[in-house]
């Protein structure tokens, strides 16, 4: 299925013109209600007649947060995975079939420039590693920062430091700690610090271990309520202000379905955070979790040999999304085979460049429409491609 993310009634994109793009499906969430709370469950049933009234369907959640005190086990955590759960049921009550949720300690998705010009003259979003570092080091002057990163990223971050004007080092700033588009809260400097210093000595086995039992206590729910959750990778996918990250390589997922297995626990493929380490093989990851990959992220990255990466177009970059897509269409057509009834997997495109009319519009970073409508226009010419290469007397791919 086709979708299309919505942050609501104030997104800057209207769902008349994700009509216009043709998607079937929208992925939404409610944003005004993103720190841990329970969603009432008249505002979860606002949220879908919205998007019913539209002539849409509401297949995926994206995303419930996952409160920091959950992650690291701590406090007040039971209050806050029984109000997880109370969500879910709402959810559940609605019809949503998928929730997509992350498990990134203290930030969520993470880039340092939110307009970087392409040669195309489009602009994209862009994490760039020694951007990265310099922040930490030199103006967030994190405890223990040095620690982390070698004597040659030191040197290079100090550099960029001394070149950067005091308007970029506050605009790098907002970009990483005040919050992109559905990320779980928004910080200001001495806030994160703080965050930061109650992870001290966590470990990635220990948040691994942390989610494990997340898990074991949220699925039940899940399968009672007929939903099936997807974690969505890490991105980047690692370590970011020293703070380990646990679903970022296949291992790591082989993990977390070990800790609870069952198809309700499942994944969120991303393409483009999987696809910013070289050392993830997509096309395999695709095929060994196809039985429990619940939701698709169809977006494009180009790595760089420094650990930078910027959203390239859907169809170049360094993952092979073609490859991908294949391995997920021959997912759903085994999945009709076998009778199973969630043999549509939504997907949606992702992260798309700022293009054209909507440069100098108020849009959501990553979110604009022209260069979402590109993406999914070049994606489903790829599905219409490879419906004959899987199997040309059949039409196993529904639009």
């Amino acid at each position: 299925m086709q979708t299309w993310r919505w942050f609501g009634p104030g997104d800057p994109v209207p769902l008349d013109h994700i009509k216009q793009a043709g998607a079937a499906g929208i992925v939404s969430a409610l944003h005004h209600l993103y720190r841990g709370e329970r969603w009432p469950l008249d505002e979860v049933f606002k949220r879908r007649d919205e998007i019913l009234a539209a002539g849409f369907v509401w297949p995926v959640v994206e995303s419930i947060p996952i409160h920091n005190s959950i992650k690291l086990r701590s406090g007040p955590y039971p209050r806050f995975i029984n109000a997880w759960k109370d969500t879910l049921s709402a959810i559940a009550k609605a019809g949503v079939k998928v929730i997509c949720y992350n498990f990134m300690p203290v930030v969520d998705w993470t880039r340092t420039d939110l307009q970087w010009r392409l040669p195309t003259t489009g602009y994209a979003l862009r994490f760039d590693a020694v951007d990265f570092a310099a922040y930490d080091l030199r103006i967030l002057e994190r405890k223990g920062a040095e620690a982390d990163y070698s004597e040659e990223r030191i040197r290079t971050a100090h550099s960029r430091f001394a070149s950067m004007s005091e308007t970029r080092r506050n605009d790098l700033e907002q970009t990483i700690i005040a919050g992109l588009p559905g990320a779980e809260a928004s910080y200001n400097r001495e806030t994160i610090r703080r965050l930061i210093t109650e992870y001290e000595g966590v470990t990635a086995a220990e948040l691994q271990d942390n989610l494990g039992a997340f898990l074991r206590e949220v699925i039940p729910v899940a399968q009672e309520t007929g939903v099936r959750l997807a974690i969505h990778p890490d991105d980047p996918p690692s370590s970011l202000f020293g703070l380990p990250r646990v679903v970022s390589t296949a291992d790591d997922v082989k993990a977390i379905f070990a800790a609870c297995d069952t198809v309700a626990n499942g994944l969120t493929f991303c393409v483009g955070s999987f696809g910013a380490r070289a050392d993830n093989d997509l096309v395999t990851m695709a095929r060994e979790f196809g039985t429990r990959i619940h939701f698709v992220h169809l977006r494009q990255v180009t790595r760089e040999p420094d650990g930078s990466f910027y959203e390239a177009p859907h169809l170049a970059g360094s993952s092979d999304m073609v490859g991908v897509m294949r391995a997920v269409m021959e997912e759903e057509a085994h999945r009709r085979r076998v009778g199973r009834p969630d043999h549509e997997i939504p997907m949606r495109p992702d992260h798309g460049h700022l293009l054209a009319d909507d440069i100098g519009k108020k849009v959501n970073p990553g979110y604009s429409f022209i260069g979402r409508l590109k993406g999914l226009a070049e994606l489903r010419g790829v599905i219409q491609g490879l419906k004959y290469t899987i199997n040309p007397r059949l039409n196993i791919v529904e639009d």
